[in-house]
């Protein structure tokens, strides 16, 4: 019986010598990858959803018609703000967006989750009795949504120059906000 305590307490010291080991080597590659960074190297950023990972990139048709990808506004800096006419939250977040787009030199892509809609049609004149006058999306098949893994409505996400994600804000947010979070972009 002792024999047997003995022996697994040996394997397991050896397994976490060999874990040990691999973890410091990872760790080791992870710092040579950062010098490497630090000597001039381009670091790439991973996409993803989350502050400091790069956008993912989409591509829907505009309410005018012409088709617009995320990345065609590379090196802007972008809000994306996912919202449905129907949506409370979006309907009182709507007069703040237009006055952050006149005020600031940000460029609003406004993607409405066709695909949620009752009554597409009804989309411009919605627009049109907030006074929007920022880029609006339709969503019909759901695609942006999926991609950005949106639940609740209003979703926005602030990019910076670079494609990056440096704010992500789920339901509403106000004008002061929206503000404070643009002056800390690039």
């Amino acid at each position: 019986m002792k024999k047997g305590i003995f022996i697994v307490i040996i394997v397991g010291m050896f397994a976490y010598a060999i874990y040990n080991f691999i973890s410091n080597k990872d760790a080791n590659q992870s710092l040579d990858n950062q010098a490497a960074v630090d000597d001039g190297e381009e670091e790439v950023a991973m996409i993803g959803l989350e502050k400091g990972k790069k956008a993912p990139d989409f591509e829907l048709e505009s309410l005018d018609g012409e088709t617009v990808k995320l990345s065609d506004y590379q090196g802007e800096r972008v809000m994306v703000n996912f919202w449905a006419t129907w949506c409370g939250p979006c309907r009182a977040e709507i007069p703040d967006l237009q006055k952050f787009h006149e005020d600031t030199d940000i460029v609003i892509l406004g993607v409405n989750l066709t695909d949620s809609e009752t009554n597409p049609s009804s989309i411009p004149t919605f627009l049109d009795n907030f006074g929007v006058t920022f880029p609006i999306l339709l969503d019909k098949e759901n695609l942006a949504a999926s991609i950005y893994q949106i639940q609740p409505i209003p979703t926005s996400y602030m990019i910076d120059s670079e494609g990056i994600i440096t704010y992500k804000a789920l339901g509403a947010i106000n004008y002061e906000k929206m503000i404070q979070e643009y002056e800390k972009m690039k």
